[in-house]
């Protein structure tokens, strides 16, 4: 392009970005949340911003349920009930049947509990298959939950979801996935692949890191068996902030979990020396819960009462084309390469490019100038599109950003090649 058509073409993007902008019904959810000013988060994937609430909420809990009431608030501020609540508030966003989702430690520790569970289920059956390019902690505690079972069983993992159906078979025992990918944002079709999988007499287990509060879940309809997630991505909870996990109703009478803790009991202040799961999903629950975190997740979870998913994913679907199409046009020749798919119904909410050279850099570069995304290794720039605070116009000043540091060369200034311990 000519300078005079690249202007054209940003005041054409300015005056879009500025249209939509301005019909965008979620506009107004924007305040709810505590934005650094003069910051462009495109994060809200890996850590959800500030909820204006919380602050309030978290110093109730301190200063009158802790300090006053001390131990009472075990009961008169409800604690104990803390799990179940979050979990139900959960289990509406995600279309999980009423008492099959429960708030409780972290995504790692859940997903340990649920193999275990699932694999009890599926006796004389050894596979557990997954992807190659899974979020790394859930290949590794699947390699855990099967190193403890001893010789037998095996983790099978496969390079595209084109091998799956070929992949599961009558020795499969789950069908493990992340139901948007991590690096990439591409969307596994859940009820397809779960009924692949129940045809095979395979049982499914789906993370929905990337799907809680990102896009419209549908556990019961998809028949889904197990789900797992965590709170402080699209869920606002905070940093560390409780996971979740989904047993179906059918599954929860015969689902028994290795962490029998003393809040899964049956009756934990009856002091028994021998274990009795309590009934339902309670059961899946281990330790004491962390009161502060469950509800600072409590009340990050109260914006979700008072809006659609469906509008969330028509925004987000509009916001990654958008931004794509922004990213092609400002950046094209220099090196940046589509990772997320383009067609809106098999992508998540996330926009990853991937970078010929020095991703790690231009990320850190793009965060000096106020930009927050996230890098991946080995050469992914990955940007979430948050629909409730993310407006056009930070999509194309982000574009703008981008396009400058790799026309300038900045980004390859050595301060911005040095590491620190999270990437």
């Amino acid at each position: 392009m000519t300078d005079a058509a690249t202007q054209t073409g940003l005041e054409d993007w300015d005056r879009r970005a500025a249209a939509l902008d301005a019909n965008d019904p979620l506009a107004g959810f924007r305040d709810w949340f505590d934005l650094p000013e003069g910051v462009i988060y495109l994060d809200g994937n890996s850590l959800g911003p500030l909820p204006k609430s919380m602050p309030g909420r978290l110093n109730h809990v301190i200063n009158h349920e802790w300090r006053t009431d001390l131990i009472r608030s075990w009961n008169t501020a409800g604690w104990i009930d803390l799990p179940a609540k979050v979990g139900a508030k959960i289990g509406e966003l995600i279309g999980a049947e009423p008492g099959s989702v429960i708030a409780a430690d972290s995504t790692s520790t859940n997903l340990f509990k649920i193999l275990s569970g699932a694999l009890s289920l599926a006796p004389g059956r050894t596979k557990v298959i997954s992807e190659r390019l899974n979020f790394p902690t859930d290949l590794y505690m699947a390699e855990g939950v099967i190193g403890q079972l001893g010789q037998g069983h095996e983790l099978v993992l496969v390079d595209s979801p084109d091998e799956l159906p070929g992949t599961i078979d009558q020795d499969t025992a789950i069908v493990m996935l992340t139901h948007v990918n991590y690096r990439t944002g591409a969307m596994f079709d859940m009820a397809e692949v779960t009924r692949q999988a129940h045809e095979a007499g395979a049982l499914t287990v789906w993370d929905l890191a990337h799907s809680a509060g990102a896009v419209p879940v549908d556990l019961a309809g998809a028949k889904a068996d197990f789900a797992i997630g965590c709170g402080y991505k699209f869920l606002n909870g905070g940093p560390g902030a409780p996971a979740f996990l989904y047993v179906a109703p059918k599954h929860q009478e015969a689902f028994h979990q290795p962490l029998s803790g003393w809040m899964g009991h049956a009756a934990p202040f009856a002091f028994e020396s021998h274990y009795r799961p309590a009934d339902g999903v309670s059961r899946a629950l281990c330790g004491t819960p962390p009161v502060l975190a469950m509800a600072a997740l409590d009340e990050a979870m109260t914006i979700w009462t008072q809006v659609s998913m469906a509008d969330v994913r028509a925004k987000s679907a509009e916001q990654c084309t958008f931004f794509i199409d922004v990213i092609e046009e400002t950046c094209a020749g220099r090196g940046l390469s589509l990772l997320t798919p383009r067609e809106s119904d098999q992508r998540g909410s996330q926009v990853s490019f991937a970078a010929t050279d020095g991703g790690f850099a231009m990320m850190q570069c793009l965060i000096s100038h106020g930009v927050i995304g996230d890098f991946r290794a080995p050469d992914i720039l990955r940007f979430g599109i948050t629909p409730l605070y993310t407006r056009y116009a930070d999509l194309l000043d982000a574009a703008r950003c981008l396009a400058n540091i790799l026309d300038s060369g900045e980004w390859d200034d050595p301060a911005f090649h040095r590491r620190a311990k999270v990437t």
